[in-house]
């Protein structure tokens, strides 16, 4: 008799999940909700609704960035960050030339996370091997592999100048991030700014912080592209001796220009000149010096979706305009990125991309897009390396509490989005099913929004 209700329960509730139980309470009127489940093995949708509707994905869209990358460059690929040098070296080591920093789209030059902060000492000691006491002109910093524009148009004006929405160069380095030390006084008092480090040539902050009763800081950084002057606006907690903000480097080339030339004077290479940036190849011709390589491929990919690392990933995508073209836009990335899983046979008419990262709102894409771009990965050479970049529910990155006690922590991998009144999971459970949950415009909280997601995913693999 129990397993009779048992089995009359199961399909009881089955119903009433088919029927849209999840997200029905208050807090959902407004929201937009869309889902797809997919059994891989059998090919069919175990759950779905609005799975067609294009909705805001935030940082999930980075697991199209990291896919596509995987598949067109591979995991082994890493990027080169070059030394060269035009005009002779003399006997009496006079460089009567420039030496080149060619940049080569390397998100984790000098990066905190996985690249080595103390890479200008080694160029410096390369350069002293090669025999160079004086470099009789400057230090130029090549940028000309990437377009200027930093930035994706459709970024909002609130991120840009802020360290998660840094500027993406052919010559970044160091995260193009500094950090900028506050002292803060009483309720309303304007916060003292103490140091910025690094010290940046030129660099200009208005401050208009004030100091409010909060926990947390609201402060931000406004700012142009490759502009030294950037704004302070928002508010950080009271009565603080030493609180750290963090912004973006204006114009990450010039900045690596600047500091290698110092290194090189106080190593004792004198360099006769100032040191400047070029955005367009020159046809001098150049030696090459030496070659810096990053980790690889599979390294930064793992970065980039654990810890949802939106400097890497615009890097990433934007690399992957040179399959096309010599200089890399963000536009022609796009396409390639489009175009590829296009002739996989995945439809894209629900995908609207602006970006690597997700950060733009203006991002549409279906829950379905990427439930099929999943399922496809798992065809792919490259899926066990794409499957582990994910970090586990329960456990790791950003998803570390979710699904936490739940039946299903520690077997899926999965990727989360959020900002604003967005959230959003997109991932694997048990290499068995792909799914992706997007909520949009909820008006309850955060933590309402992701039980009804945990609950949605347990009940869909489990009734």
């Amino acid at each position: 008799m129990r397993g009779w209700l048992l089995i009359l329960c199961a399909v009881l509730f089955s119903s009433a999940f088919a029927q849209g139980l999840p997200f029905q309470q208050s807090g959902f009127e407004s929201a937009s909700v869309g889902y797809a489940v997919c059994d891989m093995v059998t090919g069919k949708i175990v759950c779905e609704r609005n799975a067609s509707i294009a909705l805001t994905p935030a940082s999930i869209t980075k697991i199209i960035t990291t896919a596509t990358a995987l598949e067109l460059l591979g995991e082994d690929f890493r990027f080169e960050t070059k030394l060269e040098y035009d005009g002779e070296i003399t006997p009496q080591g006079v460089l009567n030339g420039n030496l080149y920093i060619k940049g080569g789209g390397d998100p984790s030059l000098g990066s905190y996370r996985i690249g080595d902060p103390n890479f200008l000492n080694t160029w410096v000691e390369i350069i002293r091997k090669k025999g160079i006491k004086r470099i009789a002109g400057s230090v130029v910093a090549d940028a000309s592999l990437f377009d200027t524009e930093g930035f994706s148009p459709k970024w909002i004006w609130e991120d840009i100048g802020n360290y998660y929405a840094a500027g993406v160069y052919a010559l970044s380095a160091f995260d193009n991030t500094c950090r900028v030390t506050l002292s803060s006084g009483g309720e309303g008092t304007t916060p003292q700014i103490l140091s910025i480090e690094p010290q940046i040539e030129g660099f200009c902050l208005e401050n208009h912080l004030i100091s409010k009763n909060i926990r947390s800081d609201s402060a931000y950084f406004y700012g142009a592209p490759l502009s030294n002057k950037r704004y302070l606006y928002g508010a950080v907690p009271t009565n603080k001796k030493s609180f750290i903000i963090k912004g973006d480097i204006p114009n990450p080339p010039l900045f690596v220009a600047i500091e290698l030339s110092k290194k090189l004077a106080l190593s004792g290479i004198v360099v006769d000149e100032k040191p400047y940036v070029v955005f367009k190849t020159t046809a001098n011709q150049r030696k090459l010096l030496y070659t810096n390589y990053s980790r690889k491929l599979a390294e930064i990919v793992k970065e980039i979706n654990h810890r949802s690392n939106n400097f890497y990933a615009e890097h990433v995508l934007k690399y992957l305009a040179l399959q096309k073209e010599a200089v890399a836009t963000l536009n022609t990335a796009i396409y390639l990125e489009k175009k590829y899983w296009e002739n996989k046979g995945i439809s894209t008419d629900g995908l609207f991309l602006f970006d690597g990262s997700g950060l733009s709102p203006s991002n549409a894409i279906s829950p379905m897009f990427f439930v099929k771009l999943l399922s496809k990965m798992t065809q792919s050479a490259e899926f066990d390396t794409f499957y582990n970049s994910l970090p586990v529910a329960g456990e790791s990155g950003t998803v570390s509490s979710f699904l936490l006690g739940s039946s299903l922590a520690g077997k899926v991998r999965v990727k989360s989005g959020s900002f604003g009144q967005v959230q959003c999971y997109a991932g694997y459970i048990s290499k068995r099913y792909a799914f992706a949950v997007m909520v949009n415009n909820f008006s309850c909280s955060r933590k309402v929004v992701k039980r009804e997601i945990e609950y949605l995913l347990e009940h869909s693999v489990l009734r």
